[in-house]
């Protein structure tokens, strides 16, 4: 493993020697990092956080070169599109490609009662978000899910007529299979889609990643560190959305336990963190996909945003990937990565 240079201990600290990438043919260039603002605020996925402090590391993030922001509609009803339409006020907007996923449909108890991605919603959720964002267009639009009753080509077909519009730049598309991708990308370009990848997720290498790299399509990864898994973090409380995915609960989490424990151990021997070598993993196996992969991390705090952004400053060479791959091998992760509902609603899974 090489170390390009102190660890970063600031957010500006190794920032302007990375270059950008492009997200697919076309696609806006983006920083090798991006942001994920899911865990922010009151409400969030993770429990409540504090808004102050997720604003501040949004434009510490701006400030460091980060300008890929994602959020979604339905993350705490509505109320983080407002946080990050607040951290965007002010004159932050023009530094950021902001991408928000549409279509999950929420309960006044924060239940999900599934998805609807019909063309009229599809432009209704929009207007919705723009409203609560304070912009004027989206950078990057995509549906959450695939919706078994509205054919993909009706749903791009509605955000192709917002891209002309302008109040969309670009399409993207999340969690959907191979022959999904190939339908959407059919009706409009499609810059990246939004995937959970990570060394015990590894499911997009046998079929979509290939089929991406054929269709010049870029990944955006998000759970690269397992929702925590992989660096020793566990759910905090029963609000905590961790504490209901089979990876964590019961004896699958004693058995993972493990594979975070192997990780901590080669990350200890190499002087770095093991988010590092998570992180430093999924760049390193960008090459060998042959696409572009853009690591989410869902920084809540400025501190881990430092943190996410020092593992630039990490690279492995083949032989270390081999070893990591060896030492936290995804065919012993115990669970799915969602409960068996929501398992069985995500078509990048069939």
């Amino acid at each position: 493993m090489t170390t390009m240079g102190a660890m970063a201990d600031s957010t500006t600290a190794s920032t302007s020697t990375h270059q950008t990438l492009s997200l697919g043919t076309g696609g806006p260039r983006v920083f090798p990092l991006a942001l994920g603002c899911m865990g922010m605020g009151a409400g969030s996925f993770y429990g409540d956080a504090d808004e102050a402090e997720g604003i501040a590391t949004i434009r510490a993030a701006l400030d460091a070169g980060v300008n890929l922001i994602d959020t979604g509609d339905f993350y705490a009803t509505g109320k983080n599109e407002l946080l990050v339409g607040k951290a965007l006020a002010g004159g932050w907007r023009d530094r950021a490609v902001v991408s928000v996923k549409f279509g999950a449909l929420r309960g006044p108890d924060g239940a999900v009662l599934g998805y609807d991605a019909r063309p009229a919603a599809t432009k209704n959720f929009l207007a919705h978000s723009l409203s609560r964002l304070g912009v004027d267009h989206v950078d990057i639009y995509r549906p959450a899910r695939l919706d078994p009753a509205v054919p993909i080509e009706d749903t791009v077909g509605a955000i192709a007529d917002m891209v002309k519009a302008g109040y969309v730049r670009y399409i993207g598309l999340s969690e959907v299979g191979p022959e999904t991708i190939r339908r959407a990308a059919r009706v409009h370009p499609i810059c990246d889609l939004q995937i959970e990848y990570s060394l015990i997720s590894r499911g997009p290498e046998a079929a979509i990643f290939p089929t991406l790299r054929e269709l010049g399509i870029a990944a955006t990864a998000y759970g690269v560190l397992s929702r925590g898994l992989l660096t020793g973090s566990r759910p905090t409380g029963a609000r905590d959305f961790r504490a209901h995915l089979p990876r964590f609960t019961g004896e699958n989490a004693q058995k993972n336990e493990a594979l975070s424990q192997r990780l901590a151990a080669l990350a200890a021997d190499k002087g770095v963190k093991p988010a590092h070598l998570a992180i430093a993993w999924v760049r390193a196996r960008a090459a060998a996909q042959g696409i572009a992969i853009v690591p989410t991390l869902g920084s809540r705090t400025r501190a881990q945003l430092a943190d996410a952004l020092a593992a630039l400053d990490v690279t492995l060479a083949p032989d270390e990937v081999a070893q990591l791959e060896a030492a936290v091998p995804a065919g012993q992760v115990a669970g799915t990565r969602y409960g068996a509902a929501q398992m069985d609603m995500l078509d990048s899974e069939k």
